[in-house]
């Protein structure tokens, strides 16, 4: 085998961004607008090195389908391989392959309590994907950007902060252990409340991100739960606690045999799951993402395609043995991890129906497509779920950054379908036709990426026994295409309803965020009406519909004998550890692929279409009546609820938030000038009394009252004895002589 100097050098991705952004903040500022090309040169240089891995990944698991399966701590696993697979049903092996050992490297971090910590990478298939995809779509935002972002008030800034981002998301990736995994995760936190809130002078777009980070922080007190928890399922199932992501998957298999360690194993994927539920906008924390809206576009992009939301799913799929073993998800029927993202599947695609904003018609878009992932992971559908997250990323970037040219090149600058769109498509036909290649493929329709990915996971679902979540992704995949029918619709089709340009981004919609050439003093647009956007713009939109198109080919089934290489199925083979009957089911139980089957991708496209239907027979043809909510109590009464987005806002910011700046707050302040000052004042009466008493009646007249004694008796003792003895009479002095020294010699003889 070839020496993988790509594979041992992973670590070179997410640094060299890393230095990117210092240099960006040194020099970028002296070198004006030039100075982006520092962000972009630097994520270039990354993305051909994640090329080069991708290349060598793929060689490295050809040799090892030839030579065989690996070495080391795998074989001992192995043992527990069959226990895992015999819950599924059996399936073809035609996938089945040899192990391949992943990438590792690292050294000593720093020693604490006799624990040895270290820093290093693990580069594997789930890797090199993630690697490869959080480079491609970071190039193509940091290079959209230069045109999106021209003039902007905080120009270098910007994209100083957008190449840490890409930095801490590469470091997440490449992560070896959970608490450099940690690192990265808050990196990427932080950099995300940084960017959202790129405008901040305007108060929505501060709440916006103060929002973000508070309830992904919630999210993330269980993700730290979790992370020491499996510390000690480490210790508990291999006899050393460690934070090492192999070791701890390899104590969470250990355990899963282990009938009296279900419990701890339970708690563990609780904690991580509730950091999924945070980072990854599931239900009920997913009301922070669609105000995520409010910073730049480009920045929404970069945030639902291919970091931030997307590393809760990873973190699932990189500890899945853990979620596998504590959540029993071989046992088919229902588990927290499904429930979660099957709810999310359908509340985010409803809460998409009311939205006039188009970035957040994308946003509970991407709620619900998260949704799915975890869902996936739920159902132990692994490769389905990472294949989704694959194909998701480009044509979600896609629709961003088809969203974020309508308001750039457009006369309105705002993201309003209903007031500020509508007609575009006769003005802007390639932003049109880019737009509705990525809403295809978000829809599932045939022969595009969300197609393939989708129906892996609910045909994984239905193989698993879980048939209920199986058919409830079918019913998201019909509200998918219903909804994105309508945001054409009213973005593209019927008459142009813009006509004046207002510069307000944040202020009404949160989301509107084309004023920085305004607020810079560089506005460049004139208001002369839409137009198509320039190369800049559209290139990235180029690249990212032709991955729309062709990127689920990976995972399509053959149909037909194909002599030679062939391109089909070969994601599994590529990202997964392994095979059906080998160490990949054995460790992780979402290796199992079922059988093609017509029915299942006849039903989605039957769904897609009906949804596609009734929106185009609602938004076109006025089948149903413009005002049906209106007319129909129970409708208008459902409009009102998703609107209202299920009142959560209202939970959180009213009872919760409300509460504690309320009527918690004031009765914290009555308790602790009622309460606590009280009894401080108390506490300091009865001290001062107790001090008084002492010095009175304990210093005063006891203490100082034996030493005081003592001088007045020995006074007077002493006058005593001068009156006794010194009388001035030499006779008498003679005597008191004779009689010493009588009784002196008296002593001796008795003692003699």
């Amino acid at each position: 085998m070839a020496h993988p100097w790509f594979l041992e050098n992973a670590w070179l991705i997410p640094a060299i961004p890393a230095v990117s952004f210092l240099v960006i903040l040194a020099v970028g500022k002296r070198m004006g607008a030039r100075g982006a090309w520092i962000g972009v040169g630097a994520v270039g240089v990354s993305w051909l090195l994640s090329v080069g891995n991708v290349v060598q990944w793929i060689q490295r698991v050809s040799d090892a389908d030839d030579e065989g399966a690996g070495e080391g701590h795998v074989e001992a696993l192995r043992a527990f391989g069959r226990s895992l697979a015999r819950p599924f049903a059996e399936s073809g092996g035609e996938h089945a392959k040899a192990y391949v050992e992943p990438v590792t490297r690292s050294f000593s971090w720093f020693t604490n309590g006799g624990v040895d910590l270290h820093v290093g990478i693990q580069v594997d298939g789930l890797a090199v994907m993630m690697m490869f995809v959080v480079a491609t779509i970071s190039l193509l935002v940091h290079y959209y950007s230069t045109e999106y972002m021209k003039g902007d008030r905080r120009f270098t800034h910007y994209f100083a902060v957008l190449s840490l981002f890409t930095a801490s998301m590469l470091l997440l990736v490449v992560a070896d252990n959970t608490l450099q995994m940690l690192v990265g995760w808050e990196l990427v936190g932080v950099c995300s409340f940084i960017l959202i809130g790129h405008w901040w002078e305007e108060k929505p777009n501060s709440d916006a991100a103060v929002k973000a980070f508070l309830t992904t922080r919630t999210g993330d007190i269980g993700l730290l739960c979790g992370v020491i928890m499996t510390y000690f399922v480490a210790a508990k199932g291999t006899g050393d606690g460690t934070f090492n992501i192999l070791k701890v998957n390899e104590a969470a298999q250990t355990l899963g045999q282990d009938g009296t360690a279900k419990s701890l194993l339970f708690w563990c994927a609780a904690g991580l799951l509730l950091g999924i539920i945070g980072k990854s906008g599931q239900f009920p924390l997913h009301t922070w993402l669609p105000d995520a809206m409010a910073g730049p576009t480009p920045v929404s992009a970069l945030i639902h395609a291919a970091t931030m939301v997307v590393a809760g799913v990873y973190l699932g799929a990189r500890l899945y043995p853990v979620f596998f073993q504590g959540f029993h998800i071989a046992g088919g029927g229902v588990n927290l991890m499904a429930a979660v993202g099957g709810i999310t599947v359908i509340i985010g695609a409803a809460l998409a129906f009311v939205q006039r904003d188009i970035k957040k018609v994308l946003a509970y878009s991407t709620i619900s497509q998260l949704g799915y992932m975890v869902m996936g992971l739920g159902v132990g559908a692994w490769s389905a779920a990472i294949f989704h997250l694959f194909t998701h990323a480009f044509f979600k970037a896609n629709l961003f950054l088809g969203a974020g040219s309508v308001s750039h090149s457009g006369a309105h600058h705002g993201f309003d379908m209903v007031s500020d769109m509508g007609g575009l498509k006769k003005y802007m036909p390639r932003t049109f036709l880019t737009f509705v290649i990525g809403a295809a493929a978000l829809s599932g329709f045939p022969l595009l990426a969300g197609f393939f990915s989708k129906d892996e996971i609910l045909a994984t679902a239905g193989h698993n026994d879980y048939v209920f979540f199986m058919w409830l992704g079918f019913i998201g995949g019909g509200m998918t295409a219903a909804y994105m029918t309508r945001c054409i619709y009213l973005t593209f089709f019927g008459e142009y309803r813009g006509g004046h340009a207002h510069d307000d981004h944040g202020v009404a919609s949160g989301a509107a965020d084309h004023d920085h050439g305004v607020a810079s003093g560089a506005a460049d647009h004139d208001d002369h009406g839409p137009r198509e956007s320039n190369n800049t713009i559209l290139l990235p939109l180029y690249v990212l519909s032709f991955m729309s198109v062709v990127g689920g080919l990976i995972f399509a089934p053959l149909l037909f004998d194909v002599s030679g290489w062939s391109f089909f199925e070969k994601f599994p083979e590529w990202v997964e550890p392994g095979g059906p009957g080998t160490f990949f089911v054995d460790f992780a139980g979402g290796g199992l692929h079922p059988e093609f089957s017509w029915s299942d991708p006849l039903y989605a496209t039957l769904l897609a279409a009906l949804g596609f239907g009734l929106s185009y027979l609602f938004f076109w043809r006025h089948a149903f009546g413009q005002d049906a909510t209106q007319r129909r109590p129970v409708l208008r009464k459902g409009k009102t609820f998703l609107e209202n987005k299920y009142y959560l806002d209202h939970l959180y910011t009213d009872l919760v938030v409300g509460s504690v700046k309320g009527p918690i707050a004031a009765a914290a302040y009555w308790v602790n000038q009622h309460v606590i000052d009280a009894v401080l004042r108390g506490t300091g009466v009865i001290v001062k009394r107790v001090g008084q008493f002492t010095y009175d009646w304990i210093d005063q007249r006891g203490v100082d009252s034996v030493p005081d004694g003592l001088a007045v008796g020995t006074g007077s003792f002493g006058g005593l004895l001068t009156r006794t003895f010194q009388t001035g009479r030499v006779q008498w002095y003679a005597l008191l002589a004779f009689l010493g020294t009588a009784g002196f010699a008296l002593a001796l003889l008795l003692v003699s």
